[in-house]
C-alpha cells in the first residue's frame, strides 16, 4: 500500500471525530516521519482534551444525579443585572436525564461562539426551556433584585412540563411552590444551571445587538448595555434611551 503524504494524514486528522481518534493514533503512531509524529501528537492532545471534558461534565452532574430521584429537575440563572441599560434576562432549562452535551459552563467562562453553539444544541436536546424578561421600566420600579425574581418565574411558567425540582443559581425563589435548591456559583457547579445561563445569556445578548441597530451611538452590540467607557459618555452625550434603567444612571448624567 502507498504511504500517505504527510498533507493527507492531516486532512485525516481535521475530518476525524472524536471517536476516530484512537484508531488514528494506532494507525501512525509508529510512522517515523517528524511529520506525522506531530500530528498524532496532536490527536493525542485532542483525546486527551475530550477525556477531561467527559470527566468535567460527570462532576457537574453530581447535583442532577443527588435529586433525579424527585422527577424533573430544572437549571435556573438570569444574566443583565449589572448594566446601565436592557432587560434582565432568565432562562429555564431542564435538560434530559442522559444529557450528553459537553463544555456546559457558566457562560461568563465561555467564548461567544462557544455560547451561540451550546444555544443550539440546548435548544434541540432539552426536554423544555424557558425564557423570562423583565423591561428597564419594571426594573426601575421594583428594583433589580425583584426583578431578577420575576424574571425567573416567568422562565419558569414557560416550561412544559412542569419541573420538580429547581435548582438556582444561588437565590431562593418567592412565589414559587416548586422544591428549590439554591448553590453558591451553580452555573459552574450545575449542568442544568449552566444550560439556563448559557440561554439567557445568548438570548440577551442578540436583543442588545438589535437594540444597537435602533440606538447605535451607544455601542450596544459590544458592550451589551454594561458601563462601558464609550457608552457612559455617549450617555452623556446624547442622554439616556428608553432602555435604559433611570434608576441605574441617575448618578451619572
Amino acid at each position: 500500500m502507498e504511504q500517505k503524504s504527510i498533507r493527507q494524514i492531516r486532512e485525516i486528522l481535521q475530518a476525524a471525530k472524536t471517536r476516530e481518534l484512537p484508531d488514528f493514533i494506532r494507525t501512525y503512531g509508529q510512522d517515523e516521519r517528524a511529520g506525522v509524529a506531530s500530528l498524532v501528537d496532536l490527536a493525542q492532545k485532542r483525546l486527551s482534551g475530550y477525556e477531561k471534558e467527559l470527566e468535567r461534565t460527570k462532576r457537574m452532574k453530581a447535583y442532577e444525579r443527588e435529586y433525579e430521584c424527585l422527577g424533573l429537575i430544572c437549571g435556573i440563572d438570569e444574566v443583565g443585572r449589572g448594566p446601565l441599560a436592557g432587560p434582565v434576562v432568565a432562562g429555564a432549562v431542564i435538560l434530559p436525564k442522559d444529557c450528553d452535551i459537553l463544555y456546559l459552563n457558566d457562560s461568563k467562562q465561555l467564548s461567544e461562539k462557544k455560547r451561540e453553539e451550546l444555544f443550539e444544541v440546548i435548544m434541540e436536546k432539552a426536554v423544555s426551556t424557558g425564557l423570562g424578561f423583565v423591561t428597564p421600566q419594571k426594573i426601575d420600579e421594583i428594583n433589580i433584585l425583584q426583578a431578577t425574581y420575576e424574571a425567573m418565574r416567568e422562565a419558569i411558567s414557560g416550561l412544559t412540563p412542569q419541573p420538580d425540582v429547581l435548582l438556582n443559581d444561588a437565590v431562593t425563589i418567592p412565589g414559587v411552590k416548586i422544591r428549590q435548591i439554591p448553590i453558591i456559583k451553580g452555573d459552574a457547579k450545575s449542568v442544568s444551571i449552566a444550560a439556563a445561563s448559557i440561554i439567557a445569556k445568548v438570548t440577551r445578548d442578540r436583543l442588545m445587538v438589535e437594540y444597537d441597530q435602533v440606538f447605535p451611538e451607544y455601542g450596544f452590540a459590544s458592550n451589551k448595555g454594561y458601563g462601558a467607557a464609550a457608552h457612559i459618555e455617549a450617555l452623556r452625550k446624547y442622554g439616556p434611551t428608553p432602555i435604559h434603567r433611570k434608576s441605574f444612571i441617575k448618578n451619572l448624567i
